[in-house]
């Protein structure tokens, strides 16, 4: 119990004014409470708009809002290779000293705030969200996330009063009536609700009721498991402990559900528990006194009353977050039922988290939107326009992800000069897009992860690569065992391929990375390495001719020294009862090319059997720039770009042909020579090739 209220706060916490236009209002549902204006924030009647404190803890007056709406970002802003945003560590002391101010001057209703850390100038598309606090009440749970979620949404905090005694139902009309203004003046932004454990009862009991509202629900450890939790025997003991150690008989229920568990064991972790805890312990009875507790338990007991039979009526897109060690629910559990009936709702899992997921340091509630493409700024998810580029945290993250490659394969880099030469590196690649590099795709995709990765360290070129509808589904994601699987590929921008998403890719200037073969190639048959499975007709070659892309064949090799094909997908197909998981895994949602005639339309996803070798080596040929700016009438002319499609087709073969001819004199070849070598000269210099 005592961690679903540790929270931390940001040095200082306030209202701001919203640069928006003025048909965005502040709704009359905000008014506080009556009696001394707490020091945190107040509401000018006047202006019915927040205000900010001053560093002397007096309020200054919004400043009026602008004439003309901020501009959107630029071009540039928007080719950002990374997110270069400066966040500012917070712990459980910002939480404990600010969150004293804030409760300090306590009382009245349900009031929203914005801590100043949200505060940074926005643009006028940025959609709103609000956080709805568990069963602390306090509304800085976020706290650690507070300055990037600020860069990308208007937040709204929703702040409980320790003494307040609002009935569930009457927290949702509040909560609703906010969020009607709040979708009434901009219809055409979603709506954000993130809650955990009573918050996240909150959010679904207003997402049940409006099912109009654009929502996006993002939901920890939600409490709509009360009934299955230990917490529900906690007002059994509340009389009998003394305050503040009520705070701690969450813990020793949690000890005695354990199996198999000694008694001296169960008393050991409960007595080391509680001495980690006691510093916090004092403080928590200020904002959770024995009265205040019973109160909550029993509005989590109507929360999960009201909420469970309405959820069939949830349609909101929803992102479940489940805590795999939550001492006070269910929340793996629950958040397999809820995504059972929830029709929208994807689940991310973390084994090794506790139910204050929000505050711990290895959880970023931004990264996990960026992963799950549960980030948008309209009514539908624009995977150009709502992309949010990676930190350099997240790209080191990713990287260790390929570092196995890296090690097992040590990837040669090759590139053509506009003269015709090779050279080792990717000197041969243009510095400036629109460029569209077009290739081989490899036996299950393993040479996409080290070349996005390559291009990024040493070029600063974000490649976007063009994927698989299989990666951004809901129903794919629950044939996985891990629905996180994908994450980094999206979190790294690749794109569902359609000609709009190329569009506005070549629009923009981009660099992206295209595999005509697509699945066909990555997942072929026996024997089939290095055939191309391209279509008979161009598709890509117009389209860059539109915006003057170049466009950069290139073909790599490696596959057949890493693993071998035992059992393919015609293998598999003659498996008794396969078919239930062919029909899953190859549903028309997933389905590319289908009225296709020609090979390439027979793109069966499957996992094939893979014989593991003694590792070799992957090698990369980029050839010879190709230019469309100069070319007249291609993007009209389809006899034109047909010839330029298999020009770029025999190129690719050609750079194949190159790697598998010259990598037969490559005395690194094998893995051994090569750690031999690294041993000697050390890990970071890269193994020696064959001579250009």
């Amino acid at each position: 119990m005592a961690t679903s209220v540790i929270a931390s706060l940001p040095s200082l916490v306030a209202s701001v004014p919203k640069p928006k236009p003025s048909s965005r209002r502040l709704p009359t549902s905000m008014a506080l409470a009556s009696g001394t204006e707490p020091t945190a924030f107040r509401i000018s009647s006047e202006r019915k708009t927040r205000t900010k404190l001053t560093e002397g803890g007096k309020p200054s007056p919004s400043p009026s809002p602008s004439p003309s709406p901020s501009p959107p970002p630029t071009l540039q802003q928007e080719a950002k290779v990374f997110d270069e945003t400066v966040v500012e560590p917070r712990g459980l002391s910002d939480f404990i000293e600010q969150s004293r101010e804030l409760v300090r001057h306590d009382g009245g209703p349900p009031r929203w705030i914005t801590p100043l850390d949200c505060s940074a100038p926005r643009h006028t598309n940025l959609p709103s969200l609000f956080y709805l606090p568990g069963i602390d009440g306090v509304g800085m749970g976020l706290v650690r996330h507070h300055q990037r979620l600020g860069k990308i949404f208007d937040v709204w905090c929703l702040h409980i009063p320790v003494m307040d005694r609002t009935p569930f139902k009457g927290l949702v009309e509040y909560v609703e009536s906010t969020i009607k203004s709040e979708s009434h003046c901009l219809p055409n932004m979603p709506v954000y609700l993130v809650g955990e454990s009573l918050g996240a009862c909150i959010a679904l009991a207003v997402a049940a009721r409006n099912p109009n509202i654009d929502f996006v629900l993002i939901l920890a450890n939600s409490a709509t498991c009360f009934s299955k939790s230990n917490i529900q025997y906690l007002s059994s003991f509340l009389d009998v402990i003394p305050e503040p150690m009520h705070l701690a008989i969450p813990y020793f229920l949690d000890f005695l559900t354990v199996d198999q568990v000694s008694i001296t064991q169960v008393f050991s972790g409960l007595f080391e528990s509680l001495n980690k805890m006691l510093p916090s312990l004092f403080f928590l009875a200020e904002i959770l006194p024995k009265e205040s507790l019973q109160w909550k338990l029993q509005l989590l007991k109507s929360a999960s009353s009201y909420v469970d039979p309405r959820l069939h009526t949830v349609k909101a897109q929803t992102l479940l977050l489940a805590s795999g060690k939550d001492q006070l629910f269910p929340s793996s559990d629950e958040a397999r039922r809820l995504c059972k009936i929830l029709p929208k709702c994807r689940v991310r899992y973390f084994n090794n988290s506790s139910h204050n997921l929000f505050l711990e340091e290895s959880f970023d509630i931004v990264n996990v939107m960026k992963g799950s493409c549960y980030y948008r700024r309209s009514s539908y998810k624009d995977y150009i326009s709502d992309y949010l580029p990676p930190t350099p945290y997240e790209f080191q993250k990713i990287s260790e992800q390929y570092r196995w490659i890296n090690i097992a394969a040590s990837p040669v880099m090759l590139s053509t000069l506009e003269n015709g030469q090779i050279v080792k590196g990717l000197a041969g690649i243009p510095s400036e897009g629109p460029v569209l590099l077009v290739g081989y795709h490899m036996l299950m995709g393993f040479e996409a992860g080290p070349l996005v990765i390559r291009f990024l360290n040493e070029k600063n070129i974000h490649l976007r690569a063009v994927g698989h509808p299989f990666l951004f589904k809901r129903d794919s994601e629950m044939l996985m065992l891990d629905s996180s699987a994908y994450d980094g590929m999206r979190t790294m921008g690749v794109v569902p391929v359609s000609g709009t998403t190329l569009y506005k890719l070549l629009s923009r200037k981009s660099f992206v990375l295209l595999y005509p073969g697509g699945a066909r190639e990555a997942l072929h048959m026996k024997g089939e390495e290095y055939k191309l499975f391209w279509p008979e007709q161009a598709e890509f070659v117009r389209m860059a001719s539109r915006f003057g892309a170049t466009i950069v064949p290139f073909g790599v090799v490696g596959e057949d020294d890493i693993f071998e094909v035992l059992i393919d997908y015609n293998d598999l197909k003659k498996i008794p009862f396969y078919d239930l998981l062919d029909k899953m895994l190859n549903q028309k949602d997933f389905r590319l090319r289908a009225n296709f005639a020609e090979e390439v339309g027979n793109q069966g996803l499957y996992m094939p059997g893979l014989l593991p070798k003694f590792p070799g080596r992957f090698y990369y040929l980029f050839g010879k720039p190709i230019e469309t700016k100069g070319i007249k009438n291609v993007s009209q002319d389809r006899g034109e770009a047909q010839k330029i499609y298999m020009h770029v087709k025999s190129e690719v073969e050609n750079c194949i042909s190159y790697l598998k001819e010259k990598r037969e004199h490559d005395p690194f070849r094998n893995l051994l020579p090569r750690l031999l070598y690294q041993v000697s000269q050390g890990f970071t210099e890269e193994a020696p090739t064959f001579e250009l």
